[in-house]
């Protein structure tokens, strides 16, 4: 018998939270799999509370979406217990909230980046704005980057099983050796998915620089389900180069609620087992 595809929901009993469950459930639908809700607490004074909570949570998640929920209560950190019982129940991704700016399940933005960066999981990090249930359009930034396959790959995956178009957004360059760089990583891809099938599309930023800003404002257009981001940078962050610095905030947290999956080149979103 196949593996359960389990999918990890960190809850604080926030709204965004919620909306977290409503985007878990679209993915953990689509494979027959099931969610697992992980609340923690700091004392066990608020372990009886939680569980009462939780009970009735999960039973209202189960109804409204027609899927299996469970919880799990742990003591201690919230970054410490994802990692733990993600390995434990054998979860295949993580859906995750942010509060903003401020950081995600009240962390500050820095420490949850790394924690996303190094885990064994891919994530998904979401706002208010709920699933529409389905994913449908993609988006797939390019700029230069050493990891071309793997991330072309996961993201093949991702759309052949839920009959998504990616929606490529490469940056315009001014120079030429970075251009010829980008405009072969773009028939490398195109290249790559017309073989495999994967529907796609190809935009290019309008303007030279400030990549970040055209990205969000095209996934924004063309309302995208989620933008799709692929660790290259090798360095333990989460995101490449292009990002460095308050761009990974800006793309988590964009203005527009988009979700954002991160994955590192080692990870896997469609098991094999599920086609």
């Amino acid at each position: 018998m196949a593996n359960i595809y389990k999918v990890l929901v960190p809850h604080d009993f926030s709204e965004v939270a919620d909306t977290a469950i409503s985007h878990a459930a679209t993915v953990a639908k689509s494979f027959g799999g099931e969610i697992v809700l992980l609340h923690v607490i700091s004392s066990e004074k608020a372990r009886s509370e939680a569980e009462t909570k939780l009970k009735q949570l999960a039973e209202n998640a189960s109804n409204t979406y027609s899927v299996p929920v469970s919880f799990e209560i742990r003591k201690g950190s919230i970054f410490d217990r994802i990692p733990e019982v993600g390995d434990e129940i054998g979860a295949m991704l993580v859906v995750m909230g942010t509060h903003g700016i401020k950081g995600i399940q009240h962390l500050t933005g820095s420490y949850a980046l790394k924690v996303i960066g190094h885990s064994k999981l891919p994530f998904i990090v979401n706002q208010g704005k709920k699933s529409k249930g389905s994913i449908k359009d993609l988006v797939l930034p390019i700029k230069f980057s050493q990891e071309t396959k793997s991330k072309l790959s996961i993201t093949a995956s991702i759309a052949k099983h839920f009959g998504a178009t990616v929606h490529i957004f490469i940056s315009n360059e001014k120079d030429e050796f970075i251009k010829t760089k980008v405009t072969r990583e773009l028939t490398f891809a195109k290249q790559y998915f017309g073989e495999r099938g994967v529907k796609y599309e190809v935009e290019i930023a309008p303007d030279h620089g400030n990549f970040i800003p055209q990205l969000l404002a095209y996934s924004n257009d063309i309302d995208a389900d989620m933008i799709a981001i692929v660790n290259s940078s090798g360095d333990g962050g989460f995101l490449p180069d292009l990002f460095k610095g308050s761009g990974e905030i800006d793309v988590l947290n964009n203005e527009f609620q988009i979700p954002v999956i991160v994955m590192n080149p080692s990870q896997i979103f469609v098991p094999e087992h599920f086609g």
